[in-house]
């Protein structure tokens, strides 16, 4: 049923002024010189608890993307082409690789920490298993010498089954430090050359596949400002090493998380919520803020992984090949949409000729177009083509869906009844709807966070991606601060809201090149452990 204030725009505007109002109630001068210092005007943060007040929109979902119906699949001889085409202008320079590398290590030990609050393993069988599995991390070196040099002996630690020992070694800052670390900074893998961390791993892919023809690599990691001097210093240390090894000059940049992509959390009766002292407490708004880093690049094809989505050197050559395919198929549509596009800027088209363009936005990047299209005047039709068209592009590498948490692709309705192909989180799906729900779980493909991006125009222009971003696209999410819950909101995610009105290619890729690490169990699974 419609809401009266929605059927009354008069209504609607008197609401929102009193809302306007009771928000600027709400901030006192203190509170309006913290959100200033922090890059934020009142405006924004009072939008902020506007959209707690009102809840976010829920989009709507159409169906489920799959093979033939938005994924496309690529096989051995176009996938050998691909590749060409994709050495072809990683030579030229063009390539960069953006790892978003600020998630922190605790979250990868919380079945450790807990195990160490209790006292221990009290069940025999998963005593052994934990003392047998522990020779297989690539830190168990370290771990034998950091407790060598406390006089301990772990050799003893691991015949007496003293588990807690151990476990405190690994995660205290007087110990290896993982649970103050960043995952970036973990030992992952075992190498021919000895332990690999996970940002090493990241250093080696990019050597194979964006490296140019001057064995230039351009690689720019995210990170936490707790964490910046550690990560500069480490790469430091290893640049050289990797250079020497991998025949290559790595161009290595990072970049923070800015404060002013921080949001305003509130409490459970959505007022700003204060720490003890009274002040407002900001949380990160996700990875969604990235976008300004990702904007602030000097780039033109963008590869974008996860920090903690890597193999050893046993399964890089999968991983390298998609990586290229991607980037292949990326230049081959890019080839046509800039070919395009100067010829809609030229003018005098054709029908047939733009019939030609149509054909391809329909069928090789799944456009499509409002009812009304069909009957505008062709010059009409030919501006709003080239508007579709002139966006950033990205190329998104989908897996079969083996059930690991996290968003997929699917096509998504507008309020007009346009679809459009999105990357959808879980907690973006309508919860009250019977409907809505099922066409989540009939996913057959899950998003790993593989993607390729186009970030310039046809004349080489960088576009602005703030400008193609679905602002509402946010999720709200309940947390706790320091034992306290609350609210916090997230901005529309990086692959999801953030890149809403990109153009976006699906491509099939083996399951064998998404191996993430969510907790420290998942470093034994056979794909972490070097052959």
């Amino acid at each position: 049923m419609q809401r009266a204030e929605d059927r009354c725009p008069d209504t609607r505007e008197r609401n929102q002024r009193d809302m306007t109002m009771t928000l600027q109630r709400i901030f006192s001068d203190q509170d309006k010189a913290q959100i200033e210092e922090r890059g934020l005007s009142v405006e924004q943060a009072m939008e902020q608890i506007r959209i707690f007040r009102e809840g976010a929109a829920p989009l709507k979902l159409n169906r489920p993307c799959t093979l033939q119906d938005g994924i496309f699949v690529v096989g051995e001889e176009e996938g050998g082409e691909l590749v060409r085409l994709h050495e072809e202008e990683a030579g030229a320079g063009r390539m960069l690789k953006f790892v978003p590398a600020s998630g922190a290590a605790s979250r990868m030990f919380k079945d450790w920490y807990r195990i160490l609050d209790a006292g221990g393993l009290q069940d025999e069988d998963s005593r052994t298993k934990f003392l047998r599995d522990l020779k297989k991390y690539a830190f168990f070196e370290d771990l034998k010498s950091v407790l060598a040099k406390a006089g301990r002996n772990l050799d003893d630690l691991l015949e007496k089954g003293d588990v807690c020992p151990i476990l405190s070694t690994v995660l205290a800052a007087d110990g290896l430090s993982y649970g103050q670390l960043p995952k970036a900074l973990l030992k992952f893998h075992l190498s021919p050359e000895g332990s690999r961390t996970a940002i090493e791993e990241h250093l080696v892919e990019a050597a194979l596949y964006v490296k140019d023809a001057q064995g230039r690599c351009r690689v720019h990691f995210t990170v936490s400002a707790e964490h910046e001097g550690a990560i500069q210093e480490f790469l430091r240390r290893i640049d050289e090493i990797y250079e020497k090894r991998w025949n290559a000059s790595f161009d290595l940049s990072l970049s923070i998380q800015h404060a002013h992509t921080d949001t305003i959390a509130v409490d459970l009766e959505k007022a700003p919520f204060r720490d003890l002292d009274g002040f407002l407490v900001f949380r990160p708004g996700g990875h969604g803020a990235l976008l300004e880093n990702l904007n602030a690049l000097d780039g033109d094809i963008v590869f974008i992984k996860n920090i903690d989505n890597v193999v050893p050197d046993s399964l890089k050559p999968s991983t390298v090949l998609y990586k290229q395919i991607l980037g292949g198929y990326l230049i081959r549509l890019q080839r046509r949409i800039f070919s395009y596009a100067a010829r809609l800027t030229e003018g005098g088209l054709t029908e047939d000729e733009l019939s030609e363009i149509i054909a391809f936005c329909r069928r090789d990047l799944c456009l499509s177009f409002p009812p009304a299209f069909n009957g505008a005047s062709l010059s009409e039709r030919c501006r709003q083509v080239f508007q579709r068209l002139n966006r950033p592009l990205r190329v998104c590498g989908v897996v079969r869906n083996v059930g690991e948490p996290g968003g997929g692709p699917f096509w998504v309705e507008d309020e007009t009844g346009a679809l459009s192909l999105q990357i959808v989180e879980e907690i973006q799906v309508d919860s009250n709807s019977e409907s809505q729900r099922s066409l989540w779980r009939a996913a057959t493909h899950f998003n790993p966070v593989d993607l390729v991006c186009g970030v310039r125009d046809y004349l080489s222009r960088k576009f602005d991606l703030r400008q193609f971003v679905n602002p509402r696209a946010i999720s709200i999410a309940r947390k706790t601060e320091k034992g306290r819950e609350l609210y916090a909101l997230e901005l529309p995610g990086l692959w999801n809201g953030a890149m809403a009105d990109w153009n976006t290619v699906l491509i099939e890729v083996p399951l064998e090149t998404f191996n993430p690490v969510k907790t420290v169990e998942d470093l034994l699974r056979p794909q972490h452990q070097e052959k």
